[in-house]
């Protein structure tokens, strides 16, 4: 049966969707080695429409580093997907708060008010909420053996609208 993702999504072409049972032909797969879902949709963002999702669901089905999933005028929902032993990697935002939500894995989150000194040092892991206040030098390391999933609210928005980076390699190359 399709996740509530699935049936909220007003196109055919969804992640992990149950493409016989509603009569439908799958999206050929998306050429990336990233992407481990049959179908997917790249690019989709719902924002700014009304949007309803299972943000459990959604994110622990994610396997992009991280994706796009609505983008408004002021706030933007993430999903990410970071393997074991990576990292976010270590940023600054001067302009905006951001909330970080883990729904599976273990890492370390580390912040500071800057990059030399990142005193504020916390093991999170599934169930664990970040917030992250603008001008917080911060960064999430992978410490477990299973990818962290988590969610990210940007306030204001972060990334471009419908911004898929199927690896950090390709978030670093885009900034």
């Amino acid at each position: 049966m399709p996740s509530d993702y699935n049936r909220s999504c007003p196109h055919p072409c969804t992640m992990n969707l149950d493409h016989e049972s509603l009569n439908v032909d799958p999206c050929p797969p998306v050429n990336s080695p990233c992407c481990k879902t049959r179908c997917h949709c790249v690019g989709e963002d719902f924002g700014p429409d009304p949007f309803v999702i299972n943000i459990v669901r959604a994110t622990l089905e994610n396997s992009f580093f991280r994706k796009a999933l609505w983008t408004g005028t002021y706030l933007q929902l993430t999903l990410m997907c970071i393997p074991p032993g990576g990292e976010i990697g270590l940023e600054i935002h001067p302009n905006l708060d951001q909330f970080l939500r883990l729904e599976q894995g273990e890492g370390k989150v580390l912040m500071g008010r800057t990059c030399n000194c990142l005193d504020y040092q916390r093991k999170v892991s599934d169930d664990s909420a970040v917030i992250i206040p603008a001008g917080t030098w911060h960064n999430l390391v992978n410490t477990g053996n299973q990818p962290i999933k988590l969610y990210s609210i940007y306030a204001p928005p972060q990334h471009p609208a419908g911004t898929i980076h199927c690896t950090k390699a390709d978030s670093d190359a885009a900034e």
